[in-house]
């Protein structure tokens, strides 16, 4: 008998796996920034089951990328800068191409909001040497 548990667990394990490959593919190509889809499929393995938490903690991709950003809490400026670009042009795209106002109200309401928690909540750190 499946439960609500294990369906739960199932979809948090595939959201971590296309998370983590999305932040492979960022890490090769520079255009799309690998960190945050690391800090998502950390999340959902986390999620999904200890076992699986444990495994991905014990990668290098989570060492080098999500407990750095963890330990520095925080981002430096040209981070903070390059991601919103990046976020900023994919945001713009969608606002373009999609013929529903009110999703291009939410689009922009979006970017605003990144804007701010980028500015205010993350914390801006000097580059480690």
């Amino acid at each position: 008998m499946i439960t609500m548990k294990k369906i739960k667990s199932a979809i948090f394990f595939i959201l971590g796996g296309v998370f983590l490959v999305l932040g492979i593919i960022g890490t090769v190509i520079p255009l799309l920034p690998g960190g945050p889809f690391y800090l998502l499929a950390a999340f959902c393995f986390a999620k999904s089951s200890e076992r699986i938490e444990a495994w991905f903690k014990s990668t290098t991709v989570y060492e080098k990328y999500v407990e750095a950003f963890l330990q520095k809490k925080g981002m430096t400026k040209k981070e903070k800068i390059r991601i919103n670009l990046i976020a900023d042009f994919f945001i713009l795209l969608s606002v373009i191409y999609v013929d529903i106002l009110l999703v291009k109200i939410l689009l922009v309401l979006l970017a605003l909001y990144k804007h701010y928690y980028f500015i205010k909540k993350i914390k801006t750190i000097k580059k480690r040497k």
